[in-house]
């Protein structure tokens, strides 16, 4: 598994140039959050899941954030969170707000998204309070699920190592 992630994860020296992580700088040092095996991997992930529910352009950032304070791998929360991306973006917020809508009680709009200041002005001050619930309470689930999911698929590739070397001698 840790091949797996070796493989797929950016290097240490590319996160530290991305924009934004300037901001960071001081807490890079600590070797906790580049580790790589079943904690750090499990929790970077489910940081980064998590973080790509946010519903602004900041998931890195939060990732990177969030895997220094949690001490979990960095460069795993960070591959996680562009789990939200210009083609499941929509979706994404679409479900969460409905979500959101759902749980507080209230009568979910149709709603046409287009990035300019006057739709930000008049549409999402109306449908603030259901995204972001949804938002979060999305974003946990899938945070704590993909944290399982990555524990066992490690947990059932070490025993199945295990099992192939006891087979071999």
């Amino acid at each position: 598994m840790r091949n797996f992630f070796k493989r797929f994860i950016p290097h240490k020296d590319h996160i530290q140039k991305q924009s934004g992580m300037h901001l960071l700088s001081d807490y890079l040092h600590n070797p906790n959050i580049w580790h790589l095996h079943r904690r750090s991997s499990a929790g970077g992930a489910a940081v980064g899941i998590f973080c790509a529910f946010i519903p602004l352009p900041v998931q890195t950032v939060g990732s990177a954030a969030l895997a220094i304070l949690f001490k979990v791998n960095l460069p795993i929360a960070v591959v996680f969170s562009f789990f939200s991306n210009p083609l499941t973006i929509p979706p994404i917020f679409f479900f969460a707000y409905k979500f959101g809508s759902k749980l507080l009680g209230q009568q979910h709009q149709q709603i046409e998204f287009t990035l300019s200041t006057e739709w930000i002005s008049n549409t999402l001050v109306h449908i603030w309070e259901p995204l972001l619930l949804g938002c979060f309470i999305l974003g946990s689930i899938s945070a704590l699920i993909t944290y399982l999911l990555i524990r066992l698929i490690w947990r059932i590739n070490a025993v199945n190592k295990w099992a192939n070397r006891r087979i071999c001698k």
